[in-house]
């Protein structure tokens, strides 16, 4: 009698990402000629979970999971007004995990560590001094604020932390009375939704303040039923689920793509909260798309969705008090 094979663990399943660009290229059947566009020593690695390269057509390079996590030579490009720190993080940080940016709320870098690696994060050149996860010195600093309502926790990916270090984060932040309401950014549940279990479903049912989950998904086909029915196991527990995406050329600059994702993610009780243009991080400008196409594409959902399923057209300029809206009049 067949025995079932055991169930691994997230944390196994977070070994088996693809870190090697020679056995990615393999798994994908990439020809010699495409395998030149590879960047074979990126500074900032290649981190591909399993179910997402599971998800790419083989053989091409124009694949809108693939382009998002392959390393390629464009990125050696060095393009004025892209910088390493577009967002200015560094002149918001308040200590070294602990950044103040806009009234009312903050954000804690939890952690460097990522489920995957996206070749146009705006934190791939972010000074991470994270190793300590006490947090003792930022809880003291939310804490002394009585002006913050909000906190996110974002990184590198919070749930790359052990449901042991969440609980103990999530119960000190809920004990002070002005913290209302905790946000999680969070890419985990499309690459390796395994993360979701139990245990940490329990914790979070045990908070007393508002969660939110803010995921971050590009493309329709990044969602599977696997990753939707642990989203709902979130708005199950009373969580709200928000999603923010980037217009990245190649991926999702076309309004089928975008629509899809759209429709998927309200079918399924996500709102689409934004869409961010590119933050101009260097190495990444080959992912830029104009703001006129951007606003285009926005103004084509609208005529074809509700409007609670078209996401706010943003861009975030450092030194600004909010992310700023982009419209033809920006």
């Amino acid at each position: 009698m067949n025995s079932s094979p055991p169930t691994l663990t997230w944390k196994q399943i977070l070994r088996q990402n693809f870190t090697n660009w020679e056995k990615l290229a393999n798994f994908l059947e990439l020809s010699e000629e495409q395998r030149q566009t590879i960047l074979k020593k990126a500074s900032f690695p290649l981190n591909l979970p399993l179910r997402l390269a599971q998800k790419i057509v083989k053989g091409t390079l124009e694949d809108p999971i693939l382009q998002q996590f392959l390393p390629i030579n464009q990125e050696l490009v060095v393009i004025q007004k892209f910088s390493e720190d577009p967002i200015g993080d560094a002149a918001c940080r308040k200590s070294a995990k602990l950044i103040h940016k806009y009234q009312g709320r903050v954000l804690l870098v939890c952690t460097s560590v990522c489920a995957m690696h996206c070749r146009f994060c705006f934190r791939q050149h972010f000074d991470y001094e994270v190793k300590e996860k006490a947090f003792v010195n930022e809880l003291k600093l939310i804490e002394e604020d009585q002006s913050i309502h909000e906190v996110i926790l974002s990184g590198g990916d919070p749930l790359s932390l052990s449901n042991a270090v969440l609980s103990d984060l999530l119960e000190s932040l809920s004990k002070m009375p002005h913290v209302k309401r905790i946000r999680f950014h969070t890419r985990f549940p499309i690459g390796i939704p395994e993360r979701l279990d139990e245990e940490f479903l329990a914790i979070l049912r045990n908070v007393p303040c508002q969660i939110l989950f803010v995921t971050h998904i590009n493309h329709a086909r990044e969602l599977d039923e696997v990753v939707l029915n642990k989203l709902k196991c979130l708005q199950k527990s009373g969580i709200v689920v928000l999603n923010q995406a980037v217009l990245l050329k190649g991926v999702n600059d076309n309004i089928e793509a975008l629509e899809g994702l759209c429709e998927l993610l309200v079918d399924n009780g996500v709102v689409p909260y934004y869409l961010h243009q590119l933050d101009r991080v260097q190495g990444a400008a080959h992912f830029e798309v104009s703001v006129e196409t951007g606003l285009f594409l926005i103004e084509e959902l609208a005529k074809r969705l509700p409007h609670y399923a078209v996401p706010k057209y943003v861009r975030e300029n450092a030194g600004e008090p909010s992310k700023t809206l982009l419209t033809h009049s920006t």
